[in-house]
């Protein structure tokens, strides 16, 4: 089948908003070549569980190639429509099952020598589509925290190091109740500018008491999930003829249902899903989950605020033991998870540099528990150090 065969009815097995989306657009999508629009029917197809976001993204890009005239869109398609599709990848059933297809049209392009010009293609488009449709601005400034140290009684190493050319450095900050005041922080942001999925709290360990409106995702709270897919991994991995393809296909098949999620917020959960069964390590290393939870929260739903708190992960071991081991037999590395955290800060830092807005944006690290931190901001003069007595409140109101 080809793109300008496709009829509303085919896509009776999309979720209500995914489907409302491309029907509205199936003019446009029946004009595009079979190169390029699964692509972007498998970010369509997940439309229901999308960020707000990313949602408004997927409906500008249809938008703008909506509005484009015959010769322009010609223009854009160009690098695509040269592509050759093979009579295989062209019966397959990429109305619903897009992401497959894209995952068979890499090997086909690969073996037919054409992934550098499919690559040329699509680096124009999207070089062509940021300078139509600009990313909007946020709504306010925003604000990267991370809380790294957890358990840790002393450390004489220096911190910070990647991040100090970027901000100040403070080494006699008052450590009593700073995790507080860090999450009351976060919770007057979410007050002064309510909305879903602008303000997050990610913790590598047990979380805290928190305010209501924040988006919050924690490993101790996945445990139950964590396990159960861990139980499906080791009961893949112990199939004749398992392999990592094949297994990567079976967790990419798993739903919230699978993996004992019943909260009510689909997105959410659909989000929790893909950040266990697409990072690598987040079923099993505390650090690797807030690191890569940070990322993807920052990636898809781009918040206002991120409060990114780093907890003690287990000591490396065989992967057999670590995908057998229980949470009472892990044997914890705090040292080692400050260094982990202190790295996964400066990612923290430069993920935040990537969204709109990043020369308002604000970013605060401390060492939990103790009297260092470093603020980089609008307000921050760069690559300075203090030594003057103060608290978390007073860096963040100077760093604004």
């Amino acid at each position: 089948m080809q793109p300008r065969d496709l009829k509303p009815e085919l896509f009776n097995g999309y979720p209500a908003e995914a489907k409302r989306v491309v029907v509205h657009y199936i003019a446009v999508l029946q004009r595009l070549p079979l190169s390029f629009l699964p692509s972007l029917l498998r970010e369509a197809i997940e439309y229901d569980y999308k960020f707000p976001v990313e949602r408004k993204a997927l409906e500008r890009e249809l938008g703008n190639l909506d509005s484009l005239s015959a010769e322009q869109f010609k223009e854009w398609m160009q690098g695509f429509a040269q592509i050759q599709v093979s009579s295989t990848l062209e019966n397959f059933d990429w109305v619903n099952a897009p992401a497959q297809f894209v995952e068979q049209l890499s090997s086909h392009l690969w073996t037919t020598h054409q992934l550098d010009a499919f690559r040329a293609a699509a680096t124009t488009y999207a070089d062509r589509l940021r300078a139509a449709v600009p990313p909007e601005a946020p709504s306010a400034p925003r604000l990267g925290i991370t809380v790294i140290g957890q358990g840790v009684a002393s450390y004489d190493a220096p911190l910070f190091r990647k991040l100090r050319a970027h901000g100040a450095y403070y080494s006699r900050v008052h450590p009593e109740n700073g995790l507080r005041v860090l999450l009351d922080a976060v919770a007057s942001r979410a007050k002064a500018y309510p909305a879903r999925y602008a303000h997050w709290y990610i913790d590598g360990g047990q979380h805290e008491e928190h305010d209501a409106a924040l988006t919050m995702v924690s490993y101790a709270e996945l445990q139950p999930a964590r396990a159960a897919l861990l139980g499906k991994m080791r009961a893949e991995i112990d199939r004749p003829g398992m392999g990592p393809e094949a297994l990567r296909t079976r967790l990419a098949q798993l739903r919230p249902a699978d993996l004992g999620f019943h909260q009510g917020d689909e997105v959410l959960d659909r989000f929790r899903v893909k950040m266990l069964t697409e990072g690598s390590g987040t079923q099993i290393f505390s650090t690797t989950f807030a690191q890569w939870t940070a990322r993807e929260a920052l990636r898809r739903a781009q918040p206002l605020t991120l409060l990114v708190r780093f907890a003690p992960r287990q000591r490396q071991r065989p992967m057999n033991e670590l995908l057998a081991a229980t949470a009472e037999s892990a044997d914890l590395d705090p040292v080692g998870s400050l260094i982990d955290g202190d790295m996964g800060a400066y990612y923290n830092w430069l993920n935040q540099q990537r969204l709109p807005g990043a020369n308002q944006s604000v970013f605060l690290v401390w060492f939990e528990g103790h009297n260092q931190a470093l603020a980089i901001g609008p307000g921050t003069p760069r690559g300075t150090s203090s030594e003057s007595e103060t608290d978390l409140r007073q860096i963040l109101a100077a760093t604004a």
